[in-house]
Parts: C-alpha cells; sequence; structure tokens
C-alpha cells in the first residue's frame, strides 16, 4: 500500500510549526516537552479533521442512509485504511477499531479459549497493558504466567524464551519497544521462535509504531496494538491488528450495535470481524484524526526523523553519563528515545516537579510497569521521551534543569 503524499523534507521550524502548544511558556518559561513516550502532542492537522468533521459533516455511521451518515462513514473507513496502509496489513478487514492499544490487549484476551493450566508468556518488562489483562486470566481461568527475564538494557534471550514456550501455552505476549528502557525487541525472531512451537504472538506496538516502521507481515505476527494518542493523534482510539484467522476464532468482547447480524429472542449471530469487535457507537471522530495523524506522520521523511531522533537520544544519554549523580536505565546503543535515570538522593516526583518550574516536563514514576521496576531495583524512575519536533537544544535544557535540581535538592 503506497502512502498517500509526496515526503516533506526534514526541517525541525516547519515541523515545530505544526503544533500550536509549543508555542507556550511554563512559569514563564518556554515548553520543553519530553514526556511523548506517555501521550504526543497533536499537529494542526489532527485538531483542524476533527473540527472540520463536527462542523461540517457529522453523523453515526454505518446505518444512516442520507448524505451526512455516507459521508461519515466513507471518513470512518477511510481511517480504517490508513491504519492497514500503515502497519502494512493485507486488508483493512484485518484492523479492529479499540478506545486504546490497552482495549486492544483486553479484546484479545478476554476471547482466549482458556484452561486451568494453559500458560501465557510476558516479559518482565511490559506496560501493565500487556500484564493485567493476562492476570484476569490467572485469576479467572487458572491460567499460568511465565515471566521472560531481560538483561539491564532491555535485551531478550531468545533462548530462554525457547526454554518457557511449551504445549499449553497459549500466547507469547512481548512489547515491540519498551516504554521505559526504550530497548527494542528482535519482534521478528521471537514470532520465529514462537511459530516454531505452535504458539500465536501479540505485540505491544505503542512505542514502537511511533519510533520506527511497522510491517505487520514480514514480522508474521498474529496480533498487534497500538494507540493513536502517542502517533500525534487523538486520546480515545486505537487499533488490534490481527490475522483474519485469529480474528474469526476470537468470540465477540462486547455486546450492541454494529457486532451483531441477526438478534432475535432465542438466538443472537454475529458480525464479521472487524466489525463483530465494535460495539456501539464507535470512536468516529476520533478515528478521522487518527486517519489524519496518519497522513502527517507518513508524509513526513521518517527515515531523517529516526536519525534526528537518535540524535536526541545520544545527545541526552551522553549529558547525562557525565553527572556522577544520575543512574541510567537502559543503554542499549539502538534504542528508541526514550531515557529513563534515577538522580542521586532524590525520589523521582521532587525532580519532575523542580524540572516543571524550569518549563521541562518530564515523566516521573513506575511508568505503569512495576515489575520492570523492580527487576531494576528501583520504584519509580524520571523519564525523559523525546519526538520528532524536539530540538537538540532541549536536550541541553533538561541538563541544565538537571543541575539546578540537584543543587535545590542539595
Amino acid at each position: 500500500m503506497n502512502a498517500p503524499m509526496i515526503k516533506r523534507p526534514f526541517n525541525i521550524d516547519a515541523i515545530r510549526a505544526e503544533f500550536p502548544i509549543l508555542a507556550r511558556e511554563i512559569n514563564g518559561r518556554p515548553l520543553v516537552y519530553l514526556d511523548n513516550a506517555a501521550s504526543a502532542q497533536k499537529p494542526e492537522a489532527v485538531i483542524e479533521a476533527m473540527a472540520a468533521a463536527m462542523r461540517g459533516s457529522y453523523a453515526n455511521v454505518h446505518r444512516g442512509l442520507h448524505a451526512l451518515a455516507n459521508e461519515t462513514t466513507e471518513a470512518f473507513e477511510a481511517a480504517r485504511a490508513a491504519i492497514a496502509r500503515l502497519l502494512n496489513a493485507p486488508s483493512p478487514q484485518n484492523i479492529v477499531f479499540t478506545k486504546s492499544g490497552t482495549h486492544a490487549i483486553n479484546i484479545v484476551a478476554a476471547g482466549l479459549d482458556i484452561e486451568a493450566g494453559d500458560e501465557i508468556i510476558v516479559s518482565v518488562m511490559e506496560h501493565h497493558a500487556n500484564i493485567v489483562p493476562w492476570h484476569f486470566l490467572r485469576e479467572r481461568k487458572g491460567a499460568v504466567l511465565k515471566w521472560l527475564d531481560i538483561d539491564n538494557d532491555g535485551g531478550i534471550d531468545l533462548a530462554a524464551l525457547d526454554a518457557l514456550i511449551g504445549p499449553r501455552t497459549k500466547m507469547v505476549a512481548i512489547t515491540h519497544m519498551s516504554n521505559v528502557l526504550g530497548a527494542k525487541t528482535p519482534a521478528a525472531d521471537i514470532v520465529r521462535v514462537a511459530r516454531a512451537k505452535g504458539a500465536p504472538v501479540l505485540l505491544d506496538g505503542c512505542q514502537a509504531v511511533v519510533h520506527g516502521s511497522v510491517d505487520v507481515q514480514a514480522l508474521d505476527v498474529d496480533f498487534y496494538a497500538f494507540t493513536g494518542h502517542k502517533l500525534y493523534g487523538p486520546t480515545g482510539i486505537g487499533a488490534l491488528y490481527g490475522k483474519i484467522e485469529r480474528l474469526e476464532a476470537l468470540p465477540p468482547f462486547e455486546g450492541g450495535g454494529e457486532m451483531i447480524d441477526i438478534v432475535e429472542q432465542g438466538r443472537i449471530t454475529y458480525n464479521e470481524p472487524p466489525h463483530r469487535f465494535e460495539a456501539g457507537t464507535p470512536p468516529i471522530l476520533e478515528a478521522i484524526g487518527l486517519k489524519a495523524a496518519i497522513e502527517w506522520w507518513e508524509a513526513q521523511d521518517r527515515a531523517a526523523i529516526e536519525a534526528h531522533e537518535a540524535a536526541l537520544r545520544d545527545r541526552a544519554m551522553a549529558g547525562l553519563r557525565e553527572l556522577n549523580w544520575i543512574k541510567l536505565h537502559g543503554s542499549a546503543a539502538d534504542k528508541g528515545a526514550i531515557v529513563a535515570f534515577s538522580v542521586e538522593g532524590a525520589h523521582p516526583h521532587d525532580v519532575a516537579q523542580i524540572l516543571d518550574r524550569q518549563g521541562v516536563a518530564v515523566r516521573a514514576g513506575h511508568h505503569c510497569a512495576q515489575p520492570l521496576m523492580k527487576r531494576l531495583g528501583v520504584t519509580a524512575t524520571a523519564r525523559a521521551s523525546f519526538a520528532c519536533y524536539n530540538r537538540l537544544e532541549e536536550v541541553d535544557a533538561l541538563i541544565g534543569a538537571l543541575h539546578k535540581a540537584r543543587k535545590l535538592l542539595g
């Protein structure tokens, strides 16, 4: 599937001009927004696409026969096609609209045929969104969670994974890129190892989809989940990719609306995928916004952006390594543009609040990754995460703000 627009040359000033919020000041200082792994800011193209739909062409989708319903349905389904193109899915039929990446994973977990003693494999660096749904199966159906360890940089031992997979493994659920360490997992190799033993694989792509290209057909993955708001799109919208035979084998997760085929007093039949999993009125405006975000993203010089984000990461890692009172967490050479760190003698929450006074926005806490925090021997970290619109000078602003925080914290 071809991208719909000609690539634009990478120009940081031009990109920043498309994000209205970046002109803000915080506490009298220019905003330095380094919390992109939690949620990215939105370009004008996304804001305007949603506003335009509300102003001039909004109605509910699929069931109306009037002009507005037809226009909105066309825009909604065009968003599904855009997601399929982004992931190189075989067809839009492989794409389920969800509320979020979390919702996508829950759809898969809730639909698995699980008996007591069946096994789910997860890594210790998963986001809670890729842990808690499997814990539900442990609590409610007697499933067994088997944990894949990592090295200090987030590396995965494929031999250890192979040893964990057994005849009762019902799912291997692994992140494609860690939201804390920035580690990129060897996704194609993970699928290969699992496939050799007949185990399906779900990849959590919430971070990876915005920091690299994703090709679900090349990966040969069974399920792929991501969320829109980290990809410069709106909140309240995500997507689940599934191989069509996998989607057809899953029962519906919720009931009502578009997911039905026939409803009678004594029986019910269900719609085909993907509509089978889209109960009720879907996130129509959010889907239109996500389509705009994807088209905006496809129009960028992605290779240049990846190189720019790598430069941001390298500058941050080098600057923080020079501070002997900073401990870095995750130092893989090819990691994504996410840098987690601890300040000696200071709680990450205190660090984040002092940085905020200087206009620098970072995340502090366990980052919805408590098993990973335990593996790292901490309860929380600070995290700076970068996007295409961040300048190299903003890395310097982070380092300077940390020096001031160090003085204030003693």
